[in-house]
């Protein structure tokens, strides 16, 4: 536990750095903390927050950066974020904010990618909504000797295609059986529904269709889940002209294959989408964040009440979070009121 002064002169060292960029040495901490100490005492003080591990020397400079626990102790205990009016970010935002309109959900979350982009001045992210894996129709085309294309069509008119390879050789005629069986029914029901009613169906089919329908609801639950899974990245590029990486090339190309891959970032981004508000993660601190550099402000959004995705804002360590927190905030309820029913 700290002392009100300690926790006073970490608050004072991290806001000042988070300004500046430059380690923060006792005279600077002492005019930003306001507190009447002599130089010896901050001293002291910094070298215990040190000793905690909230502080650490960079090389050999006399002043002082935070880590990243200190910045959790920062943001967990010490951060007020002034509340932001959505005409103050509407004025801010320009011309994007009115694009947040519910005609179309895709260009909905690619306006808000950018949106976030532009206001953080870093990276913008948004997971496209995700949608229930429910089909509407479904057809097997006999492709050779064991290999069969199932092609699956949403409510929506989208339309997903897996081939499988099943144990045994299958003619048109049975497939066309398999195909009817399901459309007749199971169509309207979720991919989930579908597996566990043929759990329990499955004795009343014949074990050679059973086993076919059985496969083509395992590949179309992929094809759906590989359809949803969209992330929206924007502002990239803001990235090279922050300091904090454009001295370090290795750091730079490390970010730039997350970005690529995006797999880790879906992965992060679904840890937010399963709590409510904003959450902070801080890189470093778990292997939530690969990069000691990097930190992520994100908060789910919904479609009348339901969590359906995550947007949020990924950028240096040093960032003013509380300027962050609003930004993230105040767009995930943008977004949900423009893509829910009125």
């Amino acid at each position: 536990m700290l002392d009100d002064r300690a926790k006073i002169l970490l608050k004072a060292l991290v806001e000042r750095y988070i300004a500046d960029g430059q380690p923060v040495g006792s005279r600077t901490l002492s005019r930003a903390s306001g507190l009447d100490l002599s130089a010896a005492t901050i001293r002291n003080v910094m070298a215990d927050l040190e000793e905690l591990g909230l502080i650490v020397s960079p090389h050999t400079s006399a002043g002082r950066v935070p880590t990243p626990r200190g910045y959790r102790l920062f943001v967990d205990t010490m951060l007020t974020a002034r509340p932001l009016t959505l005409d103050a970010l509407s004025a801010e935002a320009g011309e994007q904010a009115p694009h947040l309109q519910p005609d179309q959900p895709q260009r909905v979350i690619a306006n808000a990618a950018h949106m976030l982009s532009n206001l953080s001045q870093f990276v913008g992210v948004v997971t496209a909504p995700r949608k229930a894996s429910v089909f509407r129709h479904i057809e097997f085309v006999r492709l050779g000797d064991k290999r069969v294309l199932v092609i699956l069509v949403a409510p929506d008119g989208d339309v997903q295609n897996r081939v499988i390879f099943t144990v045994q050789d299958y003619t048109q005629s049975q497939l066309v059986e398999a195909s009817n069986i399901l459309n007749a029914h199971y169509s309207g029901l979720t991919i989930e529904e579908m597996r566990n009613r043929l759990k329990t169906e499955v004795d009343e089919l014949r074990s050679d269709i059973a086993t076919l329908m059985s496969q083509a609801v395992q590949a179309g639950g992929e094809a759906m889940a590989e359809s949803t899974d969209q992330l929206v990245v924007s502002g990239e590029r803001n990235l090279l002209t922050v300091q904090d990486f454009s001295n370090d090339l290795g750091s730079l190309r490390r970010l730039f294959d997350l970005f690529e891959q995006k797999t880790q970032l879906m992965r992060l981004l679904d840890g937010s989408s399963r709590a409510e508000g904003v959450h902070i993660y801080i890189g470093g601190e778990s292997q939530v964040v690969p990069f000691e550099e990097l930190s992520v402000v994100s908060a789910p959004y919904e479609i009348n009440g339901q969590v359906v995705g995550t947007l949020g804002v990924i950028g240096p360590t040093r960032m003013a979070y509380d300027r962050m927190i609003e930004i993230v905030d105040i767009t995930s309820r943008l977004v949900s009121n423009a893509l829910s029913v009125k």
